[in-house]
């Protein structure tokens, strides 16, 4: 999630069985092994008691990690079929709804990263099995992926943040707009402070947090170069400074991490420079395959 818009001042987942959750088969050693089912196109499935909409397109290209999108909060999984898209030429991608979004079931309780992660987890399983999975998030759905790779090392091998939202995006955002503030900063604090607390519809509360280490994995991390922020009377100077150095922040996520401006973006730089967010999210396919 970002600073979210208002109205004048500025743009804001036993052997050989088929199973609920999915396809399972038995190794040399007799093991279950999980096989990820390759559909294409969109299909609903049973994660955590709840529907969650998937789509997936592309082929997967030898031992190429499955690339799996998060979009933002608010967005539903076809703000991004056009990346998507782009993106399955080469690649085998997948995006959900998460709950509350799209055609995914609405929370029937509150959400936090653990209960949001266990969709995720569940998603991760139906659609790449063993395989290694590249995640790819935007705003909010970046924070998730960034809070949720260090805790699945086994299965997260490459992350690409685009315009993440900061990990410490609630104490930025009291320090850039103090409670003192008047018309459209205390506007904008008040609604975002409810919508960090959980006023949304996914229901998830995202407290501030460090940034935990997901290993020497690539990660790309991608902010927007159009100062929209700036827009907002008295305090944008302090909120894009403050957004710029959250971003630099995620970069401690990985020994191998790389930090790129969409010098001709604003806050969907998937949409509004695609080629800038394609060739991130390839070069860490790459990198995960090597």
């Amino acid at each position: 999630m970002m600073i979210r818009k208002f109205r004048t001042v500025a743009a804001v987942a036993a052997c050989f069985a088929v199973a609920a959750t999915g396809l399972t088969a038995c190794d040399d050693d007799g093991f279950a092994t999980k096989q990820p089912d390759t559909f294409s196109g969109a299909r609903k499935f049973t994660i955590e008691k709840k529907t969650v909409n998937v789509s997936c397109s592309g082929k997967r290209k030898g031992d190429a990690p499955i690339v799996v999108l998060l979009p933002g909060l608010g967005d539903g999984l076809d703000k991004m079929a056009a990346f998507q898209k782009t993106l399955s030429e080469k690649n085998r991608v997948c995006s959900y709804d998460r709950l509350g979004e799209g055609a995914s079931s609405k929370p029937d309780a509150p959400q936090s990263f653990a209960s949001t992660g266990k969709i995720l987890t569940g998603v991760i399983d139906e659609v790449a099995g063993d395989a290694p999975v590249v995640l790819a998030g935007h705003s909010m759905g970046g924070l998730i992926a960034a809070r949720y790779a260090p805790d699945h090392k086994d299965h997260v091998k490459g992350l690409v943040l685009m315009d993440a939202t900061p990990s410490t995006m609630l104490a930025d955002l009291k320090s850039a707009i103090p409670a003192s503030a008047k018309g459209p900063a205390a506007q904008l604090r008040a609604q975002n402070l409810a919508v960090f607390g959980g006023e949304n519809p996914e229901r998830i509360a995202t407290p501030d947090g460090k940034v935990q280490s997901a290993g020497n994995i690539p990660v790309e991390v991608i902010k927007h170069g159009k100062p929209y922020l700036a827009a907002v009377p008295g305090v944008g100077p302090r909120l894009e400074a403050a957004w710029t150095a959250g971003e630099r922040k995620w970069l401690g996520l990985s020994g191998s991490s790389r930090f790129t401006v969409a010098g001709k973006s604003g806050h969907y730089i998937y949409q509004e420079q695609p080629e800038v967010a394609v060739r991130a999210v390839e070069r860490v396919a790459a990198q995960a395959a090597s």
